[in-house]
């Protein structure tokens, strides 16, 4: 089947040509579904997985609408977590970058208020932001929402499941009663649709396939006991010999034991769930996508927003309770193209849960035995980089190409043994090759970096 054109819309010409530039020539069908309807000002549930392209879909349409010359607060986007919101302002300001002086806003808890309040004062088009955060601007007085003509709520069901819809309520009765309003939902379960009733006008709704075929995702499934439960993921962990792997239980109590034993058995795991504050959130995530832990374990409601690359396996280590959550999980690997795998783990008493993930795919399990799970040659699993933690951020002025500059001059490194530079308020974070790890710190602890001596420690 052929693939609808951008082109076939009514977008503005600068926006064609910015798409064109970055390779968006065809949509994908969560775009080629909803698109028309919201170009049309229609309200919108739209139900896709991640990765399918809806960020973009909402975006054009916050685009299309905009009025570059009011500075003005047009659009709002609420997202469950920093890090998805952080993801769906830049790719708003990539598709906005051939209109002339879009600013784009992100309102997310974990940051001071202060730099926040600056940029809402300068103005700005488009918000994106969680409800926490959002709330306190609107309590403040610093965030005025009156001339909001689109609203999107994207990731909507995560909204709901981690206790956002006081705050949601709140938002939307601070939008103007005449806007558009864009639902986002990668599973729409009831509590979801009755709670967004008051929100939408006659929305249209779109539903685009959510199964991931067998020859681009590769599932197992294995029948443990409860008490073996956590020792078989380690025995999947030596026999796929995963560079990343992101591993689900269904509470915070299972993800901790999970990481306990993980650690204890030599591997490099991190535990992510709900009531971790901010800063440790940062931190974890920031090490699991640089490379240097092989393994995440943590809750849906955690891992949600999250936008890992290069997945090479999921564990459901707890069989979900919603077939649609399964689904969701398991597409986080195979992304791009590339092949992915996923293996669930199942006792007795997951025997309802199986029968309706089963119901839901529309085929048959496939089922291994866990005496398969054999040791793959080689050592201990070991993740390819180490982080470095360096005691000085933003507010020191520090910028990525200092901490380069300071890796690759003096300290006498190749660029390509530098991975990933993160860089917050009071902390920076660099990625490097673990062979090189102690020898770097060493290096940079014994010198200065803009003139500064700095503390600094490997974190993993």
């Amino acid at each position: 089947m052929k693939k609808a054109a951008f082109s076939s819309l009514p977008l503005p010409s600068a926006l064609l040509t910015n798409l064109d530039s970055l390779g968006y020539h065809s949509m994908t069908p969560i775009q080629a579904e909803s698109l028309p309807a919201i170009l049309d000002g229609r309200d919108l549930i739209a139900q896709a997985k991640t990765g399918s392209g809806k960020t973009a879909a909402f975006g054009l349409g916050l685009l299309a609408s905009l009025n570059p010359r009011w500075f003005g607060v047009q659009g709002l986007v609420l997202c469950p977590t920093r890090e998805l919101a952080e993801q769906v302002a830049q790719e708003i300001r990539r598709l906005a970058r051939a209109i002339d002086n879009i600013k784009v806003v992100t309102l997310t808890g974990g940051t001071p208020m202060g730099p926040q309040i600056g940029s809402l004062e300068h103005g700005a088009h488009i918000v994106v932001g969680t409800p926490g955060r959002l709330q306190d601007h609107l309590f403040r007085e610093t965030l005025n929402l009156a001339g909001v003509k689109t609203l999107v709520l994207d990731e909507a069901d995560r909204m709901v499941d981690m206790g956002f819809i006081e705050e949601i309520v709140g938002i939307v009765r601070a939008c103007p009663r005449n806007r558009q309003t864009l639902l986002f939902s990668a599973t729409y379960p009831e509590d979801i649709r009755k709670a967004s009733a008051q929100f939408l006008k006659n929305p249209v709704e779109v539903k685009v396939e959510s199964l991931h075929s067998a020859d681009h995702i590769e599932q197992w499934f294995y029948k443990v006991k409860p008490e073996t439960r956590l020792d078989t993921v380690a025995r999947i962990l030596r026999h796929v010999r995963p560079a990343s792997a992101l591993a689900f239980c269904n509470t915070k109590e299972r993800c901790k034991e999970l990481v306990r034993e993980l650690q204890a058995a030599g591997f490099y795991a991190l535990a992510l769930y709900g009531d971790l504050e901010q800063r440790e959130r940062d931190q974890i995530l920031l090490r699991f996508a640089n490379k240097s832990a092989t393994v995440l374990v943590a809750t849906d409601v955690a891992a949600r927003g999250l936008d890992i690359k290069d997945l090479d396996l999921v564990i459901n280590v707890d069989v979900s309770h919603d077939p649609e959550v399964h689904i969701h999980r398991i597409g986080r690997t195979g992304r791009g193209g590339e092949h992915g795998l996923a293996m669930t783990l199942a006792t007795d008493s997951d025997a309802r849960r199986l029968t309706q993930i089963e119901d839901y795919q529309k085929a048959e399990l496939t089922w291994a035995e866990v005496d398969e799970l054999t040791p793959a040659p080689g050592g201990p699993l070991l993740p390819p980089m180490v982080t470095l933690e360096i005691a000085g951020g933003k507010r020191e002025k520090l910028r990525p190409g200092d901490l380069l500059g300071a890796l690759t001059g003096d300290a006498g490194f190749q660029g390509s043994q530098i991975g990933k530079i993160n860089i917050f308020e009071f902390a920076s974070f660099v990625a490097l090759e673990r062979d090189i790890a102690e020898q770097a710190l060493a290096r940079l602890s014994g010198g200065k970096i803009k003139g500064k001596t700095f503390k600094m420690r490997l974190v993993g």
